[in-house]
Formats: C-alpha cells, structure tokens, sequence
C-alpha cells in the first residue's frame, strides 16, 4: 500500500511540474495569444507509454471485449495490436493484443507504424505554422514566387502548371501528381536503375526529379492520392520553420500536447526503436527486392521499401494513446487544450464532396472523420464519430487485404461500440494521477 500511495504521489508531482512549466513556457508552441490560455489551467499528461498498462483497462463491466478482438486478430492472421478508445478527450482504454515482438507481449506504450495516419500528423504541422503567420495555404509551392523556390528546382521546371500548385493543393491531393508510371515514394529501385544511382536518392533528388516531369492534370482541378504530395509538404515545413522536419514536429507540434513518443521510423529490425513493436507480413507473402537495389531479397516489412524516406507522407511511429492525445490536440473540443485554433479545426474537417480530400483527414462526412494508412507490416484506423468517441487501432501485420482491412476494422468498431460504448469505466487516462483511483473490478454501469 505505501509503494502505492508513494507512486501516486510522484505521479501526481510529475503532472503538477508539467503543468507549470507549460505555463510558464505560456503554450508559446501552439500559436495562441496570451489572452487566450488565461482560462482555467489544465493538466498535462505524462510520459503515457511508460505510464499505461494493459490491466489499467481491465474490468468485468468490459466482459467479451478482449476476446471480439482477439478473435479478429486471429481471423486476419495478425500477430499484435493496440486498441485506445476516447470519448469527449477523454481516454477511457487502452490495451495491446497479441504479440509486440517474439515472445513479448502488445502493451498500450508500444509504438507502432502508423502509414498514412502520418499525414494526418503533416496537416496539423503546415496548420500550426499558417497560425504563426509563417504561411498560408493559398500560397505557391513552386517557382520563383513558391516556398521550395531553390535555384535547382526551379531550373528543372519544364511545365509551367508547377507554379499553380498551392499548400492547399497537396493537402488536398490535387497538386497534379499521378501515380501512374509508378508512385516515387515506392518506386526507388527502379528510380536508381533509371538514373544510373548507386546510393538512394535523397528527398531533394527526388524533388528535383519530379519537377523535370510534366503533371498528370491541371493542379486543383482533380485528386488522385498523392504520398509524394505530402512529402513535398513535409520540405515545405523545413523551409519555412529552419529545422528539419521531425524535429519541427517534435518541438511546435508533439511534445507540447504530451506526445513525447512520436518518432520518424527505421527501415530495419535492428534499426528499432526501444518501444517499437516487431512488423510481420502473412506467412505466404513473397521476399521482396530490397528498396536500395542491392539484389537482396527481404522480407517486404524489413527492407521492401524505404519507410523512413516516406517522411511526413508515411514514417511516423506511435502508440494509441499518444495519437489519441493528438486528435484530442485538434478535435475543437474544450477537454484537451488544442494545439490549433477552432478555425483551423473547422479548417481541416471542413467536407465539401467525395471528390475533395480534407485537410489531412480521408474524409469527414457528417461529423463521421477517418484516417487510415497501410503498408506491408502495418495497418492504422482512426474513426472519430459524431459523438465524440475515438476509436483508434494499429496493427504490426499487415493482410491481403491490404488497405481493404481498414473497412473491417471499421465494422469492428460499430460491433464493440454497439455492446460496450456505455459500460466504459468513467475516468480519464490521459493523466496519471487518475489512473490509481480506478477499481478495476467496479462495475460502474448497470
């Protein structure tokens, strides 16, 4: 009991400094004036990946849950997933299933490849630094009057439709890229063969690569998904801010909401980060070419392409909790303090039609927004409903389903939410001096 009492008390301690020293720094990372965080303080969360643990969301009022979702990790052949469910920037539970390497248990801290959810994670970067004055959406990417204006890239404009090409543009996915004769953030060996390159091309060699290349339609007229779009968006960052892009992220965007777990990912096993899950691939998947063109054969999750290269388009590592964390950070709901302003909320979850891309989100019609990102060893959902719950899952397997599987995922969530969304305990995860004070076997709703 007195180690108990004794941790609870360091916890409560560690939040109450965070707190203050988020004060004192006045939120000058959000972008917000001083007039507005004179409101009534809030409490900062702390470290959650090395915080939450699994039995944390075990309770009998939850009694079938684990084994639904086991059961669908069992039906896909996945090896590990983290499960975090939020209602109103509350989160409620968070829990690993399966394995998160060999012989090691999933828990709520491991942090995952997330895929496209990256790009979520870009939009709320390029909104932070519209807010400081430092950009606008409406502004060119290209040519002598665009962001990227270096002397090399303009020199390799040979079609002029470049310059029409806005930051709202590639958001949108509508800048003009096709992924027809091949998507360049997959495409690097045949990139190297191509251009006689014996390393991996850099961003900026692919950058400059591309704009030799005419685009594919009119930008703003027309989307077809772009990854490189958002790896343009991901320079446009470092140009502006100074820095590069994931220590941008980390400083203005992450850390100051309490995501102090966000990492760019590596390409290779051992190039895992300490808290990282183990990637898998289907037992019957087929060794791919290695991504730099050394005429290996790997397998697909480990060497098959070049994750970190994907930048601000794909690389991005979490855990649930964390990216839960995030989507409360720009949500518009009052809980958890918004890294962005109601504006820019609005900004980004703004639906117009089927043929127009939000704002870093897929799409967020009627209240209902989503995001989902796939490649080989990861599948990633996130679902905010219109009532305020946020379901999150990633997987550290992917199927032959491929981006498909988000659809089921999806359906998983409307069969849990059915039975379980009002037997969740009421409390609040996110910080750590509420965690104690939660009796795992209280039955808290009828």
């Amino acid at each position: 009991m007195t180690d108990s009492r004794t941790r609870k008390i360091i916890l409560i301690t560690v939040a109450v400094a965070a707190v203050i020293i988020a004060a004192v720094a006045g939120f000058s990372a959000s972008g917000k004036r001083g007039n507005d965080i004179e409101e009534t303080p809030h409490p900062v969360p702390v470290n959650l990946n090395g915080t939450l643990t699994n039995e944390m969301s075990d309770t009998s009022c939850l009694a079938g849950f684990d084994k639904i979702v086991k059961d669908y990790l069992t039906y896909w052949g996945i090896h590990g997933a983290s499960l975090s469910v939020m209602r109103n920037d509350s989160l409620l539970f968070a829990k690993g299933y399966g394995e998160a390497d060999t012989g090691k248990k999933m828990g709520p801290g491991n942090i995952l490849r997330m895929a496209s959810v990256s790009k979520l994670v870009t939009a709320v970067g390029i909104m932070v630094l519209q807010e400081r004055g430092l950009l606008s959406i409406k502004d060119h990417v290209f040519g002598p009057d665009g962001i990227l204006n270096d002397s090399t890239y303009n020199a390799a404009i040979k079609d002029t439709l470049y310059y029409r090409i806005t930051v709202e543009d590639l958001l949108r996915h509508k800048g003009g890229f096709s992924k027809r004769g091949g998507d360049p953030m997959f495409s690097t060996r045949w990139i190297m063969m191509q251009n006689g390159w014996k390393e991996v091309p850099t961003q900026e060699q692919l950058m400059e690569l591309q704009l030799k290349r005419r685009v594919k339609f009119v930008p703003g007229t027309a989307q077809e998904y772009s990854n490189f779009g958002y790896l343009a968006l991901s320079m446009v960052i470092e140009k502006v801010s100074g820095v590069d892009y994931e220590t941008f992220m980390q400083e203005n965007v992450l850390r100051p909401i309490g995501c102090v777990d966000f990492h760019i990912a590596g390409n290779y096993y051992k190039h895992k980060l300490p808290n990282e899950t183990r990637y898998y691939v289907q037992h019957d998947d087929e060794p791919a070419e290695e991504f730099n063109n050394s005429g290996r054969k790997v397998i697909r999750c480990y060497g098959g392409n070049n994750v970190t290269g994907l930048s601000g388009a794909g690389a991005w590592a979490a855990s649930t909790p964390e990216l839960a964390l995030l989507v409360a950070s720009i949500d518009g709901r009052p809980e958890v303090p918004d890294i962005i302003s109601k504006e820019s909320v609005d900004q980004m979850t703004e639906y117009f039609d089927e043929s127009t891309y939000s704002l870093g989100w897929n799409d967020t019609k009627d209240g209902y927004w989503t995001r989902t990102g796939t490649f080989a060893g990861t599948s990633a959902l996130i679902k905010y409903f219109p009532d305020g719950e946020c379901w999150i899952f990633i997987s550290n397997t992917s199927t032959y389903k491929g981006p498909g599987l988000a659809r089921h995922t999806a359906e998983l969530f409307d069969k849990l939410r059915a039975k379980y969304s009002s037997r969740f305990p009421a409390r609040n995860m996110f910080y750590p001096e509420q965690i104690e004070e939660v009796d795992p076997e209280k039955e808290w709703f009828d």
